[in-house]
């Protein structure tokens, strides 16, 4: 029996791993469907790209949404009414859903679709008040400043 607990929370707390690229592998194997096949690619430090190949879809068909941490990109193919028989049919141009649940802070920066092939841009936008920043440590006796005019009188 398999047990549905949600790690998410303290995935959060991990440290040296980069969560995007773990959170996007772990949605692959959680009973998502394998149509369309898609990449990530790591381009940049805090850079990211998914490229879904959507043989036989127009840029109409195909719809992206963004939802606080989740990507949507939805194929709906429109019926062209003309009855075919295939011998061998090998281009499923079915319909799709595929999610992707987004670590904190990732913001879709543009999409093309170029010859079959569905490219989405993600980058990783920390908040200035959410980086780190160094702090200065202080003497006793007050500021650095204070400290350097001791020891210039305590010298002479």
């Amino acid at each position: 029996m398999r047990t549905m607990f949600d790690f998410t929370p303290y995935r959060r707390s991990a440290i040296g791993f980069d969560r995007l690229a773990q959170l996007l592998n772990e949605q692959r194997a959680d009973a998502q469907p394998s149509y369309p096949p898609y990449n990530i690619e790591l381009v940049s430090e805090d850079k990211y790209r998914i490229v879904m190949a959507l043989a036989g879809f127009s840029r109409e068909e195909i719809d992206i949404i963004t939802e606080r941490d989740s990507l949507h990109v939805t194929g709906r193919k429109q019926k062209d009414g003309v009855e075919r028989t295939f011998l061998h049919r090998g281009i499923a141009a079915r319909d799709f859903e595929q999610r992707f649940q987004l670590a904190n802070h990732v913001k879709v920066t543009g999409a093309t679709f170029e010859n079959g092939m569905l490219t989405i841009d993600l980058v990783r936008e920390v908040p200035e008040a959410l980086k780190p920043r160094k702090i200065e440590i202080g003497t006793s006796t007050g500021s650095p400043a204070a400290f350097s005019a001791l020891e210039q009188r305590q010298a002479a």
